[in-house]
């Protein structure tokens, strides 16, 4: 008997950590937070001082709480599956190895939070959570998204990669003939899904 999609193979809901930093592109962030919701999985969600204000400026969310971020999700369920934490409680869950979930994702990463992160600096929940998921060897994609890079940024990309990351820019594919913003927003949104092997029903792939 087939398991269920938010199921993993240990039979609990699927679970995933969902940071969100400073940087630009806040659609890609809240398109992440509801699939993984609609798709039946756990979301651990912690977002930086300056990710909150991103998420004011760009989509106008007053509130990091449920209503607010996903107000277009009908299911009553899934809020319990959204569980939020303060990025200044660096003693939360998350950032606990002994905490089992199946990878986090950085979405926008911004180049501050991939500095924390490169260099073993975890001032912050979202650091130290990334650099727990990559002390258990667990999946970590970060989604960088500033543009242009200098040297640093991308030392800190090459030390994060060697260290078990996977760094995927915000750069969407074009060969699927978008027609709006938001078909450019599932691009990359899908290729995160694909990365942490989740099923999910966006179009994103070439299939020549």
């Amino acid at each position: 008997m087939s398991e269920p999609a938010g199921a993993s193979r240990g039979g609990r809901p699927r679970r995933f950590v969902l940071g969100i930093s400073g940087a630009s592109g806040a659609a890609y962030a809240l398109r992440l937070l509801e699939q993984f919701l609609v798709l039946g999985h756990e979301v651990h969600l912690v977002v930086t001082d300056y990710g909150r204000r991103l998420l004011f400026d760009e989509a106008g969310v007053t509130h990091v709480e449920f209503a607010t971020m996903c107000g277009d999700i009908t299911d009553a369920a899934a809020a319990q599956r959204l569980i939020i934490h303060p990025n200044k409680d660096v003693g939360a869950v998350i950032a606990s190895g002994s905490f089992l979930h199946d990878g986090m994702v950085v979405l926008p990463c911004s180049s501050a939070s991939l500095g924390g992160m490169a260099t073993g600096s975890g001032s912050n929940l979202l650091v130290r959570a990334a650099m727990v998921t990559l002390k258990e060897r667990r999946p970590l994609v970060l989604c960088h998204r500033e543009s242009p890079l200098n040297l640093i940024d991308i030392e800190n990309m090459r030390t994060l990669t060697l260290a078990g990351g996977i760094i995927c820019p915000t750069n969407p594919g074009f060969y699927l003939k978008p027609q709006r913003v938001e078909d450019l927003v599932d691009f990359m949104v899908g290729k995160v899904l694909d990365l942490l092997k989740v099923e999910h029903g966006l179009k994103t792939r070439w299939e020549g």
